[in-house]
């Protein structure tokens, strides 16, 4: 069976690239940012880069939002970079997260160079399952400033070094996020991205 996946437009990114990465998968992809769209898919990506605050009000908009959380126990969830910083309560830059994670986001406080920290670095994954666990570690493509600060430590499945070290990737279930973009980061972001389209069969 061909898994759907819903991908939210907050009007930031490029989301073609990740519909694009997606569909190499064997997926059916659509974008969009109705949120009677989301109930009609067997998971769900939330990519985005840019202000906090802006994706923020965008998803209480539109009630994309509500949506996501109704259906986020049900199906699986990815965010990325920006789109992971969304799971989370809160942010430096203002507004609120969909608080499916507890904790926040603020800034990188001791970069090894300049920020935003944009480039190739190495994911470590810490977790011993879920879908970093079977990814394995790799290198990935970055481009941020801001980090998520779980309120527990075992959300965290993965972490990067940049003059600190930041929680790269997280899990709680079916919820995941990537701080990375696993659709710039070759066959090693193609590979999360089979690892996390393999969590459709636990929700089916």
């Amino acid at each position: 069976m061909v898994v759907r996946v819903a991908i939210v437009d907050l009007g930031l990114g490029n989301l073609n690239s990740v519909r694009w990465a997606l569909e190499r998968l064997g997926t059916e992809a659509w974008i969009t940012s109705e949120a009677d769209r989301i109930p009609d898919a067997d998971a769900i990506v939330m990519p985005g880069v840019g202000h906090f605050a802006v994706a923020s009000a965008r998803l209480t908009e539109t009630g994309l939002d509500t949506a996501i959380v109704r259906r986020a126990g049900a199906v699986p969830l990815l965010g990325i970079c920006l789109g992971m910083q969304l799971l989370f309560e809160r942010s430096e830059e203002g507004g609120r997260g969909i608080g499916l994670l507890p904790g926040s986001v603020t800034s990188l406080t001791e970069p090894a160079g300049p920020l935003p920290h944009v480039g190739w670095n190495t994911v470590h994954v810490s977790a011993s399952s879920g879908i970093m666990a079977r990814a394995g570690s790799g290198d990935a493509y970055f481009c941020h400033t801001y980090a998520v600060r779980p309120l527990d430590s075992l959300l965290g499945s993965a972490f990067t070094d940049y003059g600190e070290r930041f929680v790269s990737a997280v899990q709680k279930g079916l919820v995941c996020g990537v701080q990375f973009h696993p659709e710039r980061s070759g066959a090693y972001g193609a590979a999360v991205l089979e690892a996390f389209l393999g969590l459709t069969a636990c929700s089916r």
